[in-house]
């Protein structure tokens, strides 16, 4: 059983969401104001949280902020009324894994929720099975994975958790090359169409991170008409 925490003030969307989290076997926690929200975050280990952004006493980009500052790796998906563009890009550096914007289709959330899952369970069997390295080194830039670490020049960067799979994921096989739908699947495990903007948005925020120049990339290689891959030369 999955265990699901709802940090939501608006009792209707509770309901809803607690109804359909409960259709695909969750165990659901709710906290209806922030700060109460970001206690249970850090008392208790969850497979999923989702997260208003507009709550009382503390936002959602806030507990997301001062949670993944803690290591809290729990996957995190944003709920919010507004659809500015600015607040995506917010709500994901400071570490959401996925956004939805309300009024939202029930059907895509559950999609969207399995998806989370589907990545979750792969990952923690991928760790189990995984006897490889675990520091990759790549000249100046060096990747913990089981610390989900990555420094340069021995200075530490800040990764989203999205940010940190998109850097792993393409480290892992340099010289690879996956063209967005794959890395798409691979990092947020959508098979939809249309959603490939959100692999070049994380991929320019990833370089502007751990590029020396941004338009000379060291590491992040695009391969034209296809997507991208991870310098084999470094």
């Amino acid at each position: 059983m999955k265990k699901v925490l709802v940090v939501e003030d608006d009792r209707s969307i509770v309901e809803l969401l607690t109804i359909h989290l409960k259709d695909l076997d969750c165990e659901v926690t709710v906290a209806m104001e922030g700060t109460e929200g970001l206690r249970k975050i850090l008392a208790q280990t969850y497979d999923l949280i989702i997260l208003d952004l507009m709550l009382p006493n503390m936002d959602g980009m806030e507990i997301c902020r001062r949670a993944r500052a803690k290591d809290i790796h729990s996957p995190i998906m944003m709920l919010t009324a507004k659809s500015e563009e600015i607040d995506k890009v917010l709500g994901l550096e400071m570490g959401a894994d996925d956004y939805m914007t309300k009024p939202f289709s029930i059907r895509e959330f559950i999609a969207r929720v399995k998806a989370i899952f589907r990545r979750s369970t792969l990952i923690k069997d991928n760790l189990k099975a995984n006897n490889k390295q675990r520091l990759m080194e790549f000249s100046n830039l060096h990747i913990d994975l089981d610390k989900r670490k990555v420094t340069i020049n021995n200075r530490r960067i800040e990764l989203s958790p999205k940010e940190f799979e998109l850097l792993t994921l393409l480290a892992s096989s340099p010289g690879k090359s996956y063209d967005r739908s794959k890395i798409l699947n691979l990092v947020w495990g959508y098979d939809f169409d249309g959603f490939e903007h959100t692999v070049n948005s994380h991929i320019n925020r990833l370089r502007r991170k751990i590029e020396p120049d941004i338009q000379r990339p060291t590491y992040i290689l695009t391969t034209w008409g296809v997507g991208y891959r991870f310098n084999e030369e470094v």
